[in-house]
Parts: structure tokens; C-alpha cells; sequence
């Protein structure tokens, strides 16, 4: 077979970090091995019923049998505004706002594309999610971590950025509740940035996909929902986590209009819209009842208390997380997020995220998804005892 070469630009992008783990963790499945999968990012719950009833009617529509209207349907935009006057008090022009697209992907790369030039940079943190780091090279910017720390709740330091970073800056990219590290933003860490971006007139992005899930009676802050900040940014927010809704690849960005314009103007020459049907389900599904979301949320503050709990029982000393459906742990000493990544699987038969795959700060963290059942968490914190890998051989 020939080959062809590829372009310069993808020969320079960085591949899949988690590919090489999937690769080897498939390589135990298939020898015959029960792996208890926590390494994964993808809700196990089903869709609740009310959003399939309404896609089945939705799709019979004349209306949704033809290509959708740029930017999403009317009835959708209306509806994400009204969800976020409701839930956020935030008040959104859906039509000037409010754009609509497949999955918050789609915005996440297309983001630095729309408003990066060569030689730009784009700021995050480190750790942070592994797209961060590789879209902005789409756009032939690079991307600057902000190192966060534990003993700063994850929350980056903008003073400690530094100069000749700073001065190339045009575009902040933020995820609260964080992955990996389940962190939640305050309302101060979102008043300070609103001041930063101001500053230093950068436009900011919250990835807002795990908005649902705040443990401890805490609920997560809306970027747009801090004084001036529809002013200097724009938020993201998908349907994926929120309503187990996945695979239906639904979301959109809401916020400051130039930047949704720009952002609608690139996803129109990039990139097809949803299926009108899959927009009228997602309707249907901010307006309606939000019993299912009540729900989900207390399942994964159980299943967050049944894992800690039970690590801590066999003498791992772990972080509890404040969101998200993710716990970030350190590392036994000894080890790297590597080498005990490598233990889990080998020894315990228990499957981790190395932490080294969301940048240089997750070296000693691994990320454990809350996307278990019960008792396979249990289980999980068992192998890990029976394996003795929590103590480490030294030479």
C-alpha cells in the first residue's frame, strides 16, 4: 500500500497520551483478566426516558427532516436561556449569545483556532484537560500551564504567571468543576479572573461540563454569573454529563456576543449542525423537570464517599473531591503517576489515568472515575490492598 505523508502541521501535533494506556489495558482484558475500569471518562448512567421520548417524537417532524438553521434552532437557544435565567440568573440574547454545536469539543478545538494567530499563547492550568494542550496548535499557538497545587484548592495564581508568557497571552481556558482534579471555582477565583481578563484584555472560556455536580451541598459557579464576566468571556456547557446524553453530541457556548460570533463563523465553515431533532430533545430537556440530574448528582457524591472511604480504610490516604465525577490522588511515595498506574493494572487489576497525561503537575496524581458501581469500587480499594503495591519494594 502507498503512503502518503502527512501535513507538517499534524506531524508536529502531539498523539493520544491515553491511547498507549487503552492499548495496554485492552491487551489484560483480552488475556481473560476482570480490570475494574476507573480509568474511564464516560457517564455509565442511561439517558432519562423523558429526552428519548421527546427525540422519538422530534425526529418525525417535517422541520428536522432538512439541514438545521446555522448556529441552532430557535426553540433550542430560547430554552438554554431561560435554563440559565433560571439557574443561574444570567440573562442571554439567544440570538446574539447563544450558538449551538456537536459536543463541547468541537468549540474546545475550534476555540483557538477562531481567536489565536501564530505565535500566540493560550493560558490553563497544569493539570489540566489534555485538549487544552494540544488544539491551540491548530492555530500555530502554543499553550502555557499555570501550575496549580492542593494547597491552592487547584485554583491558579495569576500573578505568578510570567512576564514574557503574559505578554503573548490572548485567550484564558478554564474548567470548574475541574478534570482531573475535581476541584470547584469560588466566587472570588471568578471575581479575580473578570479582573484579570480586563487587565490584560484576554477573553476567557469556562468549560462548564460538569456543571451538575458539586458534592458537600455545594453547587458550581456559572462563570457568567460573576459580575462582568458576560463582559470578558464566554462559557461552555454540554449536554454529555449533565443528562447522560453522551453519545447525542450536544452543546453550545454562551456569553460574550463577538466571541460567539467568531466562534459561530468558524463552527459554519468547519463544521455541519445538529440534527434538528437531537436540538428539540435538548430543549425539551433544559425546560423540563431536573429530577434525573438531582439523582445523578447523588449518586456520584455516594460512590465519591464509598471510594475515598474505602481507600482510606486500607491505609491510602486520599483527597475527597468537590465535584466533577473525578477524584485526583496522590500517589503512594514512592511512585510516579506511571509506575503505580502500571502496578494498578499489573498487580491489582485495577485500571487509573496517570496523571502525567494532563500535564506536568499530574506526575504524582492519578484520576479515578466515579463511573462504577458501588461495589466495584469496593472492590477496587480491596485489590489494591491484596496486591501490597501501597508499599512499594525499594532497592
Amino acid at each position: 500500500m502507498t503512503e502518503f505523508p502527512s501535513s507538517r502541521l499534524l506531524d508536529k501535533m502531539p498523539g493520544n497520551y491515553f491511547a498507549d494506556l487503552d492499548r495496554r489495558i485492552e491487551q489484560v482484558s483480552q488475556s481473560g483478566i476482570d480490570l475494574i475500569h476507573l480509568e474511564k471518562g464516560s457517564p455509565d448512567q442511561l439517558t432519562p426516558d423523558p429526552v428519548i421520548r421527546e427525540m422519538d417524537r422530534a425526529l418525525r417532524l417535517p422541520e428536522n427532516q432538512g439541514y438545521p438553521p446555522y448556529g441552532g434552532k430557535r426553540n433550542l437557544k430560547e430554552a438554554i436561556a431561560t435554563f440559565y435565567a433560571g439557574a443561574y440568573g444570567v440573562a442571554l440574547d439567544p440570538e446574539t449569545e447563544i450558538t449551538v454545536f456537536a459536543g463541547a469539543t468541537i468549540a474546545i478545538a475550534a476555540l483557538p483556532q477562531a481567536l489565536l494567530n501564530p505565535g500566540d499563547l493560550m493560558l490553563t492550568t497544569d493539570p489540566g484537560y489534555p485538549m487544552y494542550f494540544i488544539c491551540p496548535s491548530l492555530a500555530g499557538a502554543g499553550v502555557y500551564g499555570i501550575p496549580v497545587r492542593a494547597e491552592d484548592d487547584f485554583l491558579p495564581d495569576y500573578r505568578k504567571i510570567p512576564k514574557a508568557f503574559l505578554s503573548r497571552a490572548k485567550l484564558l481556558m478554564l474548567n470548574y468543576p475541574n478534570n482531573p482534579t475535581g476541584a470547584i471555582a469560588t466566587k472570588a477565583f471568578f471575581a479575580d479572573t473578570v479582573a484579570f481578563s480586563k487587565e490584560h484584555q484576554i477573553p476567557v472560556v469556562h468549560d462548564f461540563a460538569y456543571a451538575a455536580f458539586g458534592f458537600d451541598r455545594q453547587r458550581p459557579l456559572s462563570f457568567l454569573q460573576t459580575p462582568g464576566a458576560k463582559e470578558q468571556g464566554i462559557e461552555i456547557y454540554t449536554f454529555s454529563k449533565t443528562w447522560n446524553m453522551a453519545g447525542w453530541r450536544l452543546g453550545f457556548a454562551a456569553g460574550n456576543a463577538s466571541l460567539i460570533r467568531s466562534l459561530g463563523k468558524f463552527h459554519d465553515l468547519a463544521h455541519s449542525d445538529v440534527f434538528g431533532a437531537v436540538q428539540d430533545a435538548g430543549a425539551a430537556t433544559l425546560l423540563g423537570p431536573q429530577t434525573s440530574v438531582r439523582k445523578m448528582r447523588a449518586l456520584y457524591e455516594k460512590r465519591r464517599n464509598v471510594l475515598v472511604e474505602s481507600l482510606r480504610e486500607i491505609g491510602w490516604d486520599v483527597a475527597s473531591p468537590e465535584g466533577s465525577f473525578f477524584c485526583w490522588f496522590k500517589v503512594p511515595e514512592g511512585y510516579t503517576s506511571e509506575t503505580f498506574t502500571k502496578a494498578l493494572i499489573e498487580e491489582a487489576h485495577v485500571a487509573m489515568a496517570p496523571g502525567i497525561g494532563f500535564g506536568r503537575g499530574g506526575n504524582f496524581y492519578v484520576r479515578a472515575g466515579l463511573l462504577e458501581p458501588e461495589d466495584r469500587l469496593r472492590e477496587a480499594a480491596e485489590r489494591i490492598r491484596d496486591s501490597g503495591i501501597l508499599t512499594p519494594v525499594r532497592e
